[in-house]
């Protein structure tokens, strides 16, 4: 499984560029899947519904089915578990993309707004391999995507999902 991650900072548009290229490359043909990363504290069940209560009263994983979709949430006791560990819970598909875990070593694209005042993320990350700013920047031999042109963006990284020596997670 071919594991690529979208990093930068809080306000960048690491999710605005997410959502437009995931139907790009869907389009292309691949079978995309998305883990997203948070410090925060979550939940995706609301107080009141039944799934709620069963994970409230103790449950170690409650598992949501309806004809459109299911859901599994699960507790973690402990540590957070690491990426790699996640990864094997995806059905297997052609691209996973990875908005954060920017400190985990996978090649990564980095989105930058120089606008946002704050400093570059590739300078002390081998593994960004590129830039996706609306900015003109020297990002070394990285390369350079315009943030404003998603198709852009999806060509690059449908090219990188087909060479032969990838980063698998």
């Amino acid at each position: 499984m071919n594991v690529l991650g979208i990093i930068g900072w809080s306000g960048s548009g690491k999710t605005t560029l997410l959502t437009a290229i995931i139907p790009l490359l869907r389009h292309a043909g691949l079978r995309v899947s998305t883990v997203k990363h948070t410090h925060h504290d979550f939940d995706m069940d609301r107080p009141g519904k039944d799934s709620f209560r069963h994970r409230q009263a103790g449950a170690h994983e409650v598992l949501i089915a309806s004809g459109t979709r299911w859901a599994l949430l699960h507790e973690v006791e402990g540590l957070e578990p690491p990426l790699s560990d996640l990864l094997t819970k995806l059905d297997p598909v052609d691209l996973v993309l990875v908005e954060g875990y920017k400190t985990h070593p996978f090649p990564k694209i980095e989105v930058h707004r120089s606008s946002l005042g704050k400093p570059p993320i590739w300078t002390d990350m081998p593994d960004v391999i590129a830039v996706a700013t609306d900015s003109i920047l020297d990002v070394g031999q990285r390369a350079i995507l315009s943030l404003n042109e998603p198709d852009m963006v999806a060509h690059w990284i449908m090219a990188w999902n087909s060479r032969p020596c990838r980063h698998s997670g």
